[in-house]
């Protein structure tokens, strides 16, 4: 009897140094977070350097890289500067994501199709330098062809319409879109993950689908940690995504 493949959990903790940076206090200590969370099932961790610096900083992406037990996913836009930090750092992978000063958090996905060229030339060094490189884009065959046509190996689908909807029919009709992608993107040889708007409620569907490799989730892990503590809201989204994968009955979670 064969078994689904396992799938990963890269945690991301831009929200713990969203806390940090309210008062620019030394706490909550980010690295204190990583060790809890690598102990509690994550196996990456993902951070988001952004333009602004409104939560992660250079100092903790290049003081954390020669400390963490599992691969850095370094989230950052497609600048000249952002790719000179990731030469410089060299995280295990890196997610290209779309940026805007004024949003509250990622909206949308990565324009590849009308960014091909620049793309293409902007991923060049990245994979050279041994980063494996994703891009964050819609569920769209169009961007997943314009993924391959860049020389990206891995992309990240995005999650947020599904996980915002409301009504049960959108929310479906949102899940085929998003599970026809990915298996569109891994005919086309791509690996698949899946990412923005994840949380203890919408994630059983997306983690049943054996096609995808790594879910990115976050906020929704960190808002939990207020109540439960990191180590619990990490294994819990472990348990879930585990229990989802297997094919287990809600609420049932492997031995």
């Amino acid at each position: 009897m064969s078994h689904p493949a396992p799938l990963k959990l890269g945690v991301n903790l831009d929200h713990i140094a969203t806390i940090r940076q309210a008062r620019h206090t030394p706490y909550p200590d980010l690295m204190q977070a990583v060790r809890l969370a690598e102990a509690s099932g994550a196996d990456s961790i993902t951070l988001h350097l952004r333009e602004d610096r409104r939560h992660i900083q250079d100092d903790d992406v290049f003081g954390m890289k020669p400390r963490l037990k599992v691969p850095m996913n370094l989230e950052m836009a497609a600048t000249e500067g952002m790719q000179a930090i990731a030469l410089k750092l060299l995280p295990e992978a890196c997610c290209i994501v779309p940026e805007k000063r004024e949003e509250l958090t990622t909206e949308g996905g990565l324009d590849a199709v009308g960014q091909l060229e620049r793309l293409r030339e902007f991923v060049a060094p990245l994979t050279a330098a041994g980063i494996e490189v994703s891009l964050f884009v819609e569920p769209d065959a169009r961007q997943l062809e314009a993924a391959v046509a860049i020389g990206a190996p891995v992309v990240e689908l995005h999650t947020g319409a599904y996980a915002n909807a409301r009504d049960v029919a959108e929310r479906e009709r949102l899940l085929d879109g998003i599970n026809e992608a990915a298996a569109a993107g891994r005919a086309m040889g791509l690996v698949i993950n899946a990412g923005h708007g994840l949380d203890y409620d919408n994630v059983r569907p997306i983690a049943a689908n054996p096609v995808f490799h790594e879910l990115n989730i976050g906020h929704s892990i960190v808002a939990r940690a207020l109540f439960t503590g990191l180590p619990e809201a990490v294994s819990h989204m472990r348990g879930l995504m585990d229990a989802a994968r297997q094919g287990l009955p809600p609420g049932q979670y492997p031995v």
